[in-house]
């Protein structure tokens, strides 16, 4: 197993697995028994890291944790708090927030119950709450650690002054936010951020939620539930003006004997050493398929050849 450190001392495979897809925006849920198998393959091919939510439903959390019983120790869990519910409208979907302490210290109960377990490994602000002070957030990530009931905690999709404020009270072992090749953003200021503070960076959606894969184009019907529909970067014009990505990851393909998204991944962990793509996939190809990328070298001459390639494209970041 190839790992890496988030923070300074959570070890964690060198790439991990997202499970929400399992139960949440991808359309109807996925089988119970083959998502167990897969969980548990996952970790017999050496990626020990999984990601879950309670948003993502709470049967995504009761999901991991029967499929890590009896091997809890070989599992690395990360979950969330913070949003607590969604409402619906014409104008979108908004989260409800909660970061109380007292609301907190619920939350992280319920997800205990719910994966069958009597610690998290990693605990996510899911998102910020903007009447909770990051300085009391931290306060009680600080006393859920004492108590042994989490054992590290980080943020996610949160600003850099958040971050510093929260870090000064109870230091962040990771941030998780989307990176990809084609949504480059936390290069211009997060990274430097995250080295200078030991701050790990967890990347989800570094397929750019399957469009780096390959295995979607501007015709590409989504079906009902799969919130790709509704996405921009899934658009007809987004996907064809991001089409020269997949040219180039379709020519690095070739001459690495590998897939695109195994470029992709390959890329992602050769930014920088402290970052950790979380794929998510419901199929055992797939999963076999990402771990795989740990086996690709990308030289450092390789990687500044990619990325100046990326600079002089005109990629269209959108994402939702």
């Amino acid at each position: 197993m190839k790992t890496r450190i988030l923070g300074k001392d959570l070890t964690v495979s060198a790439i991990g697995l997202g499970i929400m897809g399992m139960d949440h925006a991808y359309g109807k849920a996925a089988d119970r028994g083959e998502m167990i198998e897969l969980i548990r393959h996952s970790i017999a091919l050496g990626g020990n890291f999984f990601d879950t939510a309670p948003i993502y439903g709470k049967a995504n959390e009761m999901l991991l944790g029967e499929a890590v019983k009896g091997m809890r120790h070989q599992a690395v869990i990360a979950t969330k708090f913070g949003i607590v519910g969604q409402t619906h409208s014409a104008s979108g979907v908004e989260n409800v927030l909660d970061s109380r302490p007292e609301s907190i210290r619920k939350q992280v109960d319920e997800s205990l119950r719910n994966l069958q377990t009597d610690y998290i490994d990693l605990y996510y602000q899911h998102r910020i709450d903007p009447n909770v002070p990051a300085e009391a957030v931290a306060e009680v990530m600080g006393e859920l650690i004492k108590a042994g009931k989490i054992r590290h905690w980080g943020v996610s999709n949160a600003p850099i002054e958040y971050m510093a404020a929260a870090h000064a009270v109870t230091p962040i072992t990771a941030t998780e936010n989307q990176y990809s090749m084609v949504f480059r953003a936390p290069e211009k200021a997060l990274f430097a951020f995250c080295e200078a503070n030991h701050i790990g960076f967890v990347a989800y959606s570094p397929l750019g939620n399957g469009f780096l894969s390959g295995r979607f184009n501007a015709q590409t019907q989504y079906a009902k539930g799969d919130f790709r529909r509704m996405m921009k970067r899934f658009s007809a014009d987004v996907m064809t003006k991001n089409q020269p990505v997949l040219d180039l990851l379709h020519e690095l393909a070739a001459a690495k004997s590998a897939t695109a998204a195994q470029i992709v991944l390959a890329w992602e962990l050769a930014q920088r050493d402290f970052i950790v793509p979380i794929p998510g996939t419901t199929k055992q190809s797939r999963l076999q398929e990402n771990l795989g990328a740990m086996a690709v070298e990308l030289s450092t001459d390789e990687v500044a050849r990619i990325n100046q390639k990326l600079d002089a494209m005109h990629i269209d970041e959108t994402h939702f």
